[in-house]
């Protein structure tokens, strides 16, 4: 393959990924770019919620500027509170990165700071029972 074709796979490479947090789901798509990273078509710098921001930034703060420069990011994410969005975000960033690079160091690193970076978070909501207010609260009984 000649060099030019070469750089053209390079350049039109594209990775798809996903992040799920409790009922929230984000889908990140990386390309090739300038580093710029937008949030339902907010640019993360100007993200109104700060707690989630820098949970959402975690990732490309971890992989640094070379590679955060070179990629540009677009995060839809819907569902959920915006605490379990922010996670699935950086869910759907951390496992994008780590694809479209290949790098076992990179994943590692990502493992190494949060385990739920690349994997996921297994808890969700206990679901109601019947008869009952809730998961697990049931109506109190006076005559005891």
């Amino acid at each position: 393959m000649s060099s030019r074709a070469e750089a053209r796979e390079r350049k039109l490479r594209v990775v798809i990924e996903i992040g799920k947090r409790k009922t929230a789901t984000a889908r990140a798509v990386v390309t090739p770019g300038k580093g710029r990273v937008w949030v339902n078509g907010i640019p993360i710098e100007l993200y109104p919620i700060e707690l989630a921001r820098i949970k959402m930034m975690e990732p490309l703060l971890l992989a640094g500027d070379g590679l955060r420069s070179s990629v540009d990011i677009k995060v839809s994410v819907s569902g959920g509170g915006y605490m379990a969005q922010a996670e699935a975000t950086r869910m759907a960033i951390a496992r994008g990165l780590a694809r479209f690079t290949g790098s076992e160091e990179l994943k590692q690193l990502f493992r190494e700071y949060s385990r739920y970076m690349l994997s996921g978070d297994p808890r969700q909501t206990e679901p109601e029972k019947w008869m009952r207010y809730s998961a697990r609260r049931w109506r109190q009984k006076s005559y005891r």
